[in-house]
């Protein structure tokens, strides 16, 4: 089962994500409201989560200034970034986000594209582990 922890200021929308993502077969690890909470709860995580799911536009601190603490912190954290500022997309992926999702979504959308980036993320730890002397040739193709 996919372990997701969800970053959302919003109420009504973090509790939707948590039911539905449940619905579709994943691990709801822990929930968090901004990302000063999300930077605090993944430090005190024993098990990491498979992947964060985040909005951007949070309190405190935003999506992406979150994200690159928590890689600093872990670089092999896995995070998308959900944003109806389609304008950040470009950056999230250049600062280490796996994938972007534009809100509003349909939720079928997000459950197909978290597990198909997980499978791609896996296959390609995969990859590198049988190839460990050139782990950049896996990326070119």
């Amino acid at each position: 089962m996919i372990k997701i922890f969800i970053v959302e200021d919003d109420l009504q929308l973090r509790l939707l994500y948590e039911k539905v993502l449940k619905q579709e077969g994943f691990e709801i690890v822990d929930t968090a409201i901004n990302g000063l909470e999300a930077i605090e709860k993944f430090h005190d995580f024993v098990v990491k989560p498979d992947l964060i799911l985040m909005d951007y536009m949070m309190p405190i601190k935003d999506g992406l200034e979150t994200m690159k603490e928590i890689l600093a912190f872990d670089d092999k954290a896995k995070i998308v970034i959900m944003s109806v500022d389609r304008d950040i997309k470009e950056q999230a992926l250049r600062n280490g986000a796996i994938g972007f999702i534009n809100k509003p979504f349909s939720f079928r959308y997000v459950s197909n594209y978290l597990k198909k980036l997980i499978k791609s993320q896996k296959e390609r730890t995969d990859l590198n582990r049988k190839n460990p002397f050139k782990p950049s040739l896996n990326y070119c193709f």
